[in-house]
């Protein structure tokens, strides 16, 4: 792997950084990855609308470089292709919220979905006003599947973000706002072709292959499988494609009008992004659509990633006059001015309560212990977890598990000394703000609910209810059941077993049983979804992940006996 960085695990705080210092109206949320407005508080305390988005790094200018003046107001970033967690999008909101309440504009992908929609339930409860706009304009899937995870938000975003921001800038209310960013996003469509992999830098190594001589057809903004690969032709060929794909699943008919997004995917030369534009103008026209305007560039990437995705939004004049409004966010087309070479740093909102730390660890206990033999077990499992992950997923899970372990060893002495409850509670809030991607609300739910079960019952049979609660509590928030190649294939098995009076031994075997049924059939959710039969034959990472800590838990009990 060759790649201009220095550390791979500071990549996304340092391209935020060179971001800011090229674009002084950007200032950084302090200890986040978060870009804002440098003006947020004087734009929210002005009564618009603040519009946020965001996502996993990765996808450059996405998302960061759409903050500005006419567009979001902040964007919030994860680690490459790993969704933010819960915390930094909510203290994203609490930065930019004002009177007038906030907008989030997210793509349509798990992570994305779980992490920004927990954040908008906090910060109601806060008492902040947040609506949320999911973009699922991928057309390369059906809508609804039952099969995968559903379509997914793609380069056709950007055109809601532009849409959103203008409508916000021009002081329209948080209902209005949100009306205008969902009818865009129901009025694009999106489709994409790739003529190479990428490789996140974590990872070090491709996340699929493609042939020489082959290209694939649909597929998502991580690397996740497409409808279809086929050897490389013309490009005028898979243009017409691509637009007859998009024309027909957005209803599109001759007279209309209609904007075009030519996006590289990454590591596309612009000479050959305007002979697409051609192709694609050429396309359009020969079926009566009327082109009011047309960009091509860098909007919405997958890294390095050689390939383009087109985009068409449907426009009348309302909506073309938000697509014309003025705007100084750096990714539009339009100049940038100011004093280059300063960051604007502002201090992060605390969170209500933070002051509290619990009851400090002053020595070990004996779930002090166990925490910790979970803690090592996991960091050891890191490579075999990322390679697992790498080839059925986007490659993270093992460095973002071991990133919140490292979390629970830095902060369980702040808690350790609590009660049990009071203990899970803490871990709950460690892992949701350590952990990226889909596993970090996933996890602290099971620990928020089974906190719930031992605050009232602390015997031997509490505990095993806590653990089917916490795998209830999974699998409602994530919407998935046994079956689906997910975490819950190994926690529901073990979570019943324990319930039923089984000992830490026999629970363990179900889940193990459990996770090796993974590997006899295709996932129906997560981003193994887009892999369709290729995930056959590999057991589900996170699954695989629940059986080590199982494991650890034993080890550290010394014992078969029921858990204590």
């Amino acid at each position: 792997m060759k790649k201009l960085i220095n550390d791979p695990r500071d990549v996304v705080p340092e391209m935020l950084e060179g971001l800011a210092l090229a674009n002084p109206g950007i200032a950084l949320l302090d200890g986040t990855n978060v870009a804002l407005r440098a003006d947020a508080r004087a734009y929210a305390d002005s009564g618009r609308v603040a519009v946020i988005s965001g996502g996993g790094a990765g996808h450059e200018p996405a998302h960061a470089g759409y903050v500005g003046p006419g567009m979001l107001t902040a964007a919030v970033s994860g680690d490459v292709f790993t969704s933010p967690a819960t915390d930094t999008i909510l203290a994203a909101i609490r930065a930019v919220a004002g009177p007038a309440g906030v907008l989030l504009v997210v793509k349509s992908y798990t992570g994305d979905r779980l992490n920004f929609g927990l954040a908008a339930e906090l910060a109601r409860a806060e008492g902040i006003a947040v609506e949320l706009v999911l973009v699922a304009d991928d057309v390369a899937l059906a809508a609804g599947g039952e099969d995968n995870a559903g379509r997914r938000g793609i380069a056709g975003t950007v055109f809601v973000h532009k849409v959103a921001g203008a409508a916000a800038a021009a002081g329209a209310s948080l209902a209005e706002v949100r009306r205008e960013a969902e009818a865009a996003a129901g009025a694009v469509g999106t489709m994409g072709v790739a003529l190479s992999p990428c490789t996140v830098p974590a990872a070090g190594q491709p996340g699929f292959e493609l042939g020489e001589d082959e290209v694939e057809l649909g597929l998502g903004i991580h690397g996740e499988a497409g409808v279809r690969r086929d050897k490389i032709a013309p490009i005028d060929s898979f243009v017409a494609e691509l637009l007859d794909r998009i024309v027909a699943e957005t209803g599109l008919t001759a007279g209309d009008r209609v904007a075009l997004l030519v996006n590289n995917l990454g590591g596309t030369p612009t000479m050959e992004l305007d002979i697409v534009l051609r192709g694609a103008v050429g396309h359009l026209t020969g079926r009566g659509l009327v082109l009011e305007r047309a960009w091509r560039g860098s909007f919405l990437t997958a890294l390095e990633m050689a390939g383009v995705s087109l985009s068409l939004l449907r426009v009348d004049d309302a909506r073309l006059a938000r697509l014309d409004a003025a705007t100084s966010a750096p990714a539009w087309p339009t100049p940038v001015h100011g004093v280059v070479g300063t960051i604007t740093v502002l201090p992060t909102p605390p969170a209500p309560g933070a002051a509290d730390a619990g009851t400090p660890l002053t020595e070990p206990t004996p779930l002090s212990r166990v925490i910790e033999a979970v803690c090592t077990a996991l960091i050891a499992a890191e490579p075999r977890l990322t390679e697992l992950d790498r080839i059925v997923g986007d490659g993270d899970l093992g460095l973002s598990l071991t990133r919140g372990a490292e979390a629970v060893r830095r902060e369980l002495p702040e808690y350790g000394g609590g009660s049990p409850a009071a203990v899970l509670r803490g871990l709950a809030d460690t892992v949701r703000r350590a952990l990226g991607g889909t596993s970090g609300p996933l996890y602290s739910v099971l620990l928020l609910r089974a906190a719930g079960v031992v605050a009232r019952d602390t015997s031997a049979q509490g505990w095993r209810e806590a653990a089917a609660a916490g795998a209830r509590a999974v699998a409602e928030l994530g919407g998935a059941r046994v079956g689906d190649r997910t975490m819950l294939d190994a926690l529901v098995p073990a979570g019943e077993a324990l319930v039923g009076g089984a000992s830490l031994a026999e629970a363990i075997d179900a889940a193990v049983a459990g996770t090796e049924q993974t590997a006899t059939h295709s996932a129906r959710r997560g981003r193994s979804s887009y892999l369709g039969d290729r995930a056959i034959g590999t057991v589900d990472p996170g699954a695989e992940a629940v059986v080590t800590w199982l494991r650890a838990i034993a080890a550290a009990l010394d014992t078969e006996a029921e858990p204590t």
